[in-house]
């Protein structure tokens, strides 16, 4: 399934259904922000190559296990921008 084509507070933001949705919406987020994948994985405290990773859909085995979990229990992750 896609990502929502309006992402943000009030418009639903992102439904996170694959690892190829997620890598897209931090993307979206990140550019949002103004950084470069190096600034974000500095400031998160990773490679920038992992980031790279994740931002092109690739599924590590930490997330699809999060994703088998969701979906046995019949729920979806949505991603909205925080206002804290």
């Amino acid at each position: 399934m896609k990502t929502s084509e309006t992402p943000g507070p009030g418009r639903g933001g992102y439904r996170i259904y694959t690892p190829g949705s997620l890598g897209e919406a931090i993307r979206h987020y990140r550019t949002e922000a103004g950084l470069t994948q190096a600034e974000l994985a500095d400031k998160a405290g990773l490679h920038r190559s992992y980031l790279s990773e994740l931002e092109s859909g690739k599924e590590t085995e930490q997330l699809k296990r999060l994703l088998r979990v969701l979906r046995q229990l019949g729920v979806r992750m949505t991603l909205d921008k925080a206002d804290w």
